[in-house]
């Protein structure tokens, strides 16, 4: 019996490589709906290669373009929110949640509230409304699996372990682009030297908060909520051949660690797999010999400020992960058009995790209450732009 799979940001790395697995595996799995954000050439080409029962972009605008490119397949399309939801509302086993950013915590809660098992790519789900979703995951009766290759691993190195035997928890980082860079050239880098990610092909957004480690803040407080582990127990460190993706350290001394090759399809294959383990054409198998040596190195916090910044917002908990991550999507996007420099996009999340700690002091009650705080720290982070061009 085949299992429906409901794939949220098709169109992006973590999309397309989970449609490369159902395409692999298609007698085990069919396609319920694909989700897109405004390509409707991108959804419509995929769309008529995995023929789902529906397919939808969340850009209401290029609503005409889906239709048109997908005229006469029989393939029902939409555009909008209410498309996108409508989306999620159809029957499936599994929703791949990998929508990028903020945008993706309304379709990946409503696909929460159906009880559906979700194989989480969507990390800012949990850093903006971490006490909520994973309520109401429980709530609900939905399965969260992880998808990112930290947070993966880190499930897989677990086995049957509990959290209270855990010593540490540590994430890996590959460094970036700049991990050998003076704090002087990094100052000066450009939005195409921080997007030229040495390991991953991932968006432009992720890409540059790869670039300043914010993304490894993000996984902080996405594992804290994921593995209900408290702070002073997460860590971070620099692994440049991003072989080990994630490591326990147990109080008996005893280490566990989850290595594969950086190849995407791993994690998601996991989740897809429920339990079995997914064949992977044109994988590439781990060789440590071929491999020689592995490296590690302490992630360097002055030199990359945003670490130390998301950090501090976990430690404060409340909606402090809520503003960082507002003020964080503002501040990349700024400095992508060349607004601010790379230094100015801690510097202006800095500004607006210290302008918003007592307005919103605790952590949003749900994700409308989250969604709010992020709606208002986006509009004071636009307005906040040219202060940070100043600073950086």
């Amino acid at each position: 019996m085949s299992l429906t799979v409901t794939v949220l940001g098709a169109t992006g790395s973590i999309g397309r490589s989970t449609t490369d697995l159902l395409a692999q595996h298609a007698g085990r799995f069919r396609v319920g709906a694909l989700v897109g954000g405004r390509d409707a050439a991108a959804l419509a080409k995929l769309a008529l290669e995995m023929k789902p029962d529906f397919a939808a972009l969340a850009d209401e605008s290029a609503g005409p373009a889906l239709a048109e490119a997908l005229s006469g397949s029989g393939i029902p399309n939409g555009a909008g929110e209410s498309a996108v939801l409508e989306a999620v509302a159809r029957e499936a086993d599994i929703v791949v949640a990998a929508v990028s950013g903020a945008a993706g915590l309304k379709p990946t809660h409503a696909a929460l509230r159906l009880g559906r098992t979700i194989a989480l790519a969507n990390k800012e789900s949990l850093v903006c409304a971490g006490d909520a979703f994973m309520r109401d995951a429980k709530r609900y009766g939905a399965r969260i699996l992880p998808v990112d290759s930290e947070h993966n691993a880190l499930a897989q190195a677990m086995g049957d372990g509990r959290v209270a035997d855990i010593a540490k928890m540590t994430l890996t980082a590959s460094g970036g682009p700049f991990r050998t860079w003076t704090r002087e050239r990094i100052a000066a880098a450009s939005p195409a030297e921080a997007a030229a990610h040495p390991t991953w092909s991932m968006g432009m957004k992720i890409n540059i908060d790869s670039a300043s480690l914010m993304n490894k803040g993000l996984e902080l407080i996405e594992a804290h909520h994921l593995f209900a582990i408290d702070a002073a127990r997460l860590d971070v460190i620099v692994h440049p051949q991003s072989i080990v993706h994630g490591l326990i350290a147990w109080r008996d001394g005893a280490v566990t660690a989850g290595l594969a090759m950086p190849d995407m399809r791993v994690p998601i294959a996991h989740c897809l797999g429920l339990g079995d383990r997914l064949e992977i054409a044109r994988g590439r198998p781990l060789d440590l010999a071929a491999t020689g040596s592995l490296t590690f190195e302490p992630a360097d916090e002055a030199r990359f400020p945003c670490l130390r910044v998301a950090r501090a917002a976990l430690a404060e908990g409340g909606a402090a992960p809520t503003v960082m991550n507002a003020a964080n999507e503002i501040a990349v996007a700024a400095f992508i058009r060349g607004a601010i420099p790379f230094y100015g996009i801690a510097e202006l999340v800095e500004q607006a995790v210290e302008r918003f700690a007592a307005e919103f002091r605790r952590a949003p009650e749900d994700v409308e209450e989250a969604l709010a705080i992020d709606a208002r720290v986006r509009a004071w982070s636009l307005e906040a732009v040219p202060a940070a061009r100043a600073a950086g």
